[in-house]
């Protein structure tokens, strides 16, 4: 049996915070887990921590961008925070722009971002 990734839901909210390498099958079951998540409790935000990864291949970093892109769909914004420069640099490297995803250096960053994201462009002027 594999390891999951533990999704925690903060109101309406879910943090999802990545503290160890993942392999191929835990990034696979992430998404259908994360997924799963947003449908049954309504989730309005999805945060992504990834401070606890040193590395990240091309594999993690296409499923941070599917992750974001299946959560929009679902009516959830995602936000990716916690990257290291060496992480960020790996992806560009990579060629991986993460289209459509948002970061934030922290999750209080992260989190203070979907309060405004949520209130909608009238209350962010």
């Amino acid at each position: 049996m594999t390891d999951r990734v533990p999704i925690l839901r903060i109101g309406d909210v879910l943090l999802v915070s990545i503290q160890v390498e993942l392999e191929d099958q835990m990034v696979m079951d992430l998404q259908d887990d994360l997924s799963q998540r947003i449908v049954d409790t309504g989730a309005r935000g999805v945060v992504i921590d990834i401070s606890g990864l040193d590395v990240v291949d091309s594999f993690v970093g296409r499923m941070l961008a599917t992750n974001a892109a299946i959560s929009r769909m679902l009516g959830a914004e995602t936000i990716v925070v916690g990257m290291r420069p060496a992480v960020a640099m790996t992806l560009v490297e990579l060629g991986l722009s993460l289209k459509g995803v948002r970061t934030a250096l922290n999750l209080e960053r992260g989190l203070k971002l979907l309060r405004r994201l949520a209130a909608g462009p009238a209350d962010r002027a």
